[in-house]
């Protein structure tokens, strides 16, 4: 059956492109087809005249140039540049991972080398938030649970004897805290790129400044350090590879974000120091394999070390939603899987219930003695839907003072439940879920601001609660003590965590592991015990690092791109939890799972392999079944032989934005000519010390929709004692060119037609244009121009988009942008600043050249873009809208 779409955590990091304009915070139902009102004006549009920071990617993969090769390209490219009078300023140039420079140019200087010989392609340089992870609360005796249970990794450190010892480690990250015992004498080389006060998201603060020491501010990279191989006797910590050393590159200040260059400078700097493995819990969403830091990523593969980044925390916006770096190739991307058990601060009721609840509201946490007395609403029960809302009539002046509220999830947001108690005097607010599980994380962004300590619990406790309010006057006391509490959703997947396929169909992520409620180091100076529960890919990633350095261990010498195959063999599909429902008879989709949960025992003992590791089955329109080999490689003395058979996987649906199960249309498989669905199977003998080959043909969904994602996995149980093997496919069902790149979006519930022409109003803030507006190309304001600006919703990314500009009469009069690889937009509803739902293309009146303008009359605006695999030959794989006409008077 086919059932509705799902909601869960919110992204945790943004993607900022110089072309982009942030929007949309929510997924409201579509109401009105009208046009709306004007955009907010608190966004801003760009100003051509300001200098921007671009990569500039020149032909050839440096890795495969001598350095010689590599000068002297950018010494052709530095003398073209001069030779047409392109102004620009070189700020750094690189040659081991990425051949090209970072520059600092104006749109016309952008356009201009767009244009030079052996230039690829020109990117905007980006800035990457440091992850919002979900922080639930330290404990006094800290230790992963049952995360390392979950991988193996108890047993491959306590039976195996892997321990990671002496292999290296690098951190991309936000530093780590040296004086933390977890990791005593154990950072070998560190290095802090930009001091504790940067952060690029503000110009007074985005100069770096480095500093030879990397000691942690911010938190997120101690974190993810302990869950690699944090090793705390003291306490009993442990994390999967608790004997590394580790390479420390701290990127982030205390706060906000960094720009690519900055990253990439740290991933140079790693390969240089000799790190073995590279972790990166950070990047931007919605990006392609052949973004700067995705290639970058991809090329440190080439260079020896094996690279791992967590797959992005955009699942909630539905499909295509990985992230750069983690879309590179041979960069093994992490999805997240929830833990199976809380640990969570514990409280008890006053009759004698336990309540194990999470701190959602930063510097305000619960206290951790005293008790408390415990109310609800009038019209609260385990049943409302608008408990504390406004529109539910809310409390009573000063009638809940000193009190904690209970307050049932749902209707209106967490904010105005928690904002409605805190202007009736509440000292303190409880959520709770209105689904059975724990609700694990509470977003309170709002003006005023929130400034009482607001927890959540699970459903279940919060009806215990409301009942035992029922029966007279209910406390709640507070204690220092923790309770581990069973995860309804434990060991599915984390409904943050992103989507595959990349832009170009291929397979991301490609395992899974522990990221939601991970238990793990956090630095003295933020948390008086130095742990802290965190959820996000963020998380994930360094499971799987530190499953890479126990592989390195188990066996010295292994080449960098073939620790995957091992992972990705041997990893465990997990099932679908979908609002509280479990498909025990179908695994979630591929492209959100990979090839499922690490195994890192299995993977470390394993002697047959499986190549390729993952199948890519691109779209299905001229094709419907695929035809592929998978080779099985026997390395051992005894021969194996195995039960192949075919496990599909949910096929999902719906539009970009939305991902819909479907469980009654799957795929299908045939080995070796016979049927390995249902019941059928096939046994299949490897021999000692040789190989065997699988013939599969892979046959698309026939009643599933169009434009569904498909994908499942080719099993293979061993007879003798081999283990099992797995190997996961993924493919697209019809035309992928299909679907729509320029479409509408809404403001709220007002649908706009999108693209749309811009033009500055009086106070130089963006409205909707009026008929055949007039520009002026003069500054309004200071910084202001009074140009054109096209705002544009981008569906789904595009391969490329031409901007030109049109005579009246429909000639060209001008070649503009020549964008490549562009990412969607995170959201197809507009409701706030911070939120991605358009990008703006703008022209400042010059020609083709760059340089003079033209000449006063009427003009249209033209954007061409390009389908992801689309053939640039072909017309149908191009969409193109072309503004209504507008003037230009600019004497």
């Amino acid at each position: 059956m086919k059932i509705s779409s799902h909601t869960g955590l919110k992204a945790l990091s943004l993607l900022t492109l110089s072309i982009a304009l942030a929007a949309c915070n929510q997924a409201a139902t579509p109401q009105s087809q009208a046009q709306s009102p004007r955009p907010a004006a608190h966004l801003k549009l760009a100003d051509n005249a300001a200098p921007r920071q671009y990569f500039v990617e020149l032909s050839g993969d440096p890795t495969d140039l001598s350095a010689q090769s590599v000068g002297s390209q950018q010494a052709g490219f530095r003398a073209q540049a001069k030779a047409q009078g392109i102004q620009y300023q070189e700020l750094k140039s690189y040659s081991l991972l990425f051949n090209g420079f970072v520059v600092a140019a104006d749109t016309t200087a952008k356009r201009q080398i767009e244009r030079l010989g052996g230039v690829v392609a020109v990117y905007p340089v980006q800035q990457i938030q440091m992850p919002q992870t979900q922080a639930i609360q330290a404990s006094a005796e800290p230790q992963m649970f049952t995360a390392r249970g979950m991988t193996g990794a108890d047993i491959a450190n306590n039976e195996l004897g892997l321990t990671g010892k002496g292999i290296k480690v690098g951190i991309i990250d936000s530093g780590i805290d040296v004086d933390h015992p977890a990791f005593k004498n154990r950072i070998i080389k560190q290095h802090d790129f930009v001091g504790d006060a940067y952060n690029a998201n503000d110009p007074q603060k985005s100069t770096p400044v480095p500093d030879e020491s990397a000691d942690d501010c911010g938190g997120h990279g101690t974190h993810v350090s302990g869950i690699v191989g944090g090793n705390d006797p003291s306490t009993g910590f442990k994390g999967v590879a608790p004997e590394v050393v580790f390479g420390a590159y701290k990127v982030f200040g205390c706060e906000g974000s960094v720009n690519d260059p900055v990253v990439m400078d740290a991933m140079e700097m790693a390969v240089r120091d000799g790190m073995q493995v590279i972790n990166m819990s950070l990047g931007s969403g919605y990006d392609w394999a052949e973004s700067p830091l995705a290639r970058a990523a991809s090329r440190v593969v080439k260079r020896g070390v094996v690279m791992v980044n967590s797959q992005g925390n955009e699942g909630d916006n539905g499909q295509f939603s990985s992230g750069s770096p983690a879309a590179g190739d041979q960069v093994i991307s992490v999805g997240s899987v929830a833990n199976v058990a809380f640990r969570l601060p514990k409280a008890v009721l006053s009759d004698g219930t336990e309540i194990g609840y999470t701190n959602n509201n930063d510097g305000h946490d619960a206290p951790l003695s005293g008790s408390i007395e415990v109310v609800k609403g009038p019209k609260s029960s385990p049943t409302a839907t608008e408990d504390g809302c406004t529109s539910s009539g809310g409390y009573a002046p000063n009638s809940l003072t000193g009190k904690l509220v209970l307050i049932r999830r749902g209707t209106c947001s967490f904010y105005e439940k928690a904002f409605n108690a805190q202007k009736a005097g509440a000292a303190i607010v409880l959520i709770y879920n209105r689904l059975p599980e724990h609700l694990d994380g509470v977003g309170l962004t709002g003006d005023p601001a929130i400034t009482v300590p607001v927890i959540s619990i699970s459903g279940v406790l919060g009806a215990k609660i409301d009942a035992a309010i029922g029966k007279g006057k209910t406390t709640l006391t507070w204690t220092k003590d923790t309770i581990s509490i069973a995860n309804p959703a434990g060991n599915t997947n984390s409904t943050f965590s992103s989507i595959g396929a990349t832009p170009t169909l291929t397979f991301k992520p490609e395992v899974s592991a522990p990221g939601g409620s991970i238990y793990s180091t956090y630095p003295l100076s933020k948390t008086a015990v130095g742990y802290q529960t965190l959820s996000g890919t963020s998380m994930s990633s360094p499971h799987v690092a530190g499953a890479v350095a126990l592989l390195l261990q188990a066996h010295p010498g292994m080449a960098a791109k073939d620790v995957v195959t091992l992972l990705q063999n041997t990893a465990n599909p997990v099932s679908l939890r979908f609002n509280s429902t479990t498909y025990d008879g179908l695994l979630n989709y591929v492209q959100q799972q990979g090839a499922g949960m690490i195994d890192i025992p299995a993977a470390a003992t394993t002697q047959v392999i499986a190549t390729p590791s993952k199948l890519e089955l691109g779209e299905s329109q001229t094709f419907p079944t695929r035809l592929k080999v998978v080779v099985l490689k026997n390395s051992s003395s005894k021969a194996v032989t195995y039960t192949v058979y075919h496990y599909p996987a949910l096929t999902l649906y719906g539009d970009t934005y939305t991902v819909q199960p479907d469980d009654e249309n799957v795929a299908t498989m045939t080995v070796n000519g016979q049927s390995v669905d249902g019941e059928s199977t096939v046994d299949v003998t490897v021999p000692a010390g040789g190989q065997t080959e699988l013939n599969l043909a892979i046959t698309a969904p026939a009643g599933a929709d169009d434009l569904s994602q498909y994908g499942g996995y080719l099993m293979l149980d061993s007879k003798n004692g081999g283990g099992h093997l797995s190997v996961p496919y993924m493919g697209f069902k019809g035309d992928y060119q299909a679907i729509p790149i320029l479409t509408d979006a809404y403001i709220g519930d007002t649908k706009v037609k999108f693209p749309v022409l811009i033009q500055r109003d009086a106070a130089g803030d963006q409205d909707f244009a009026p008929d055949k507006p007039v520009y002026t190309l003069a500054d309004i304001k200071p910084g202001k121009p009074d140009q054109p600006y096209a705002f544009v919703h981008f569906n789904h990314q595009a391969r490329r988009a031409n901007l030109d500009v049109l005579n009246a009469n429909g000639s060209l009069a001008a070649e503009l942008d020549r964008d490549q690889y562009l990412p969607r937009n995170a959201k197809d509803h507009f409701a706030a600043a911070e939120d991605d739902v358009w990008f703006a293309f703008s022209w400042d009146g010059k020609g083709t050249d760059g340089k003079s303008l033209l000449p006063n009359g009427d003009y249209k605006l033209r954007l061409r873009v390009l389908k992801p695999l689309g053939d640039e030959s072909n017309p149908a794989d191009w969409e193109t809208w072309v503004s209504p006409a507008f003037g230009i008077k600019h004497n």
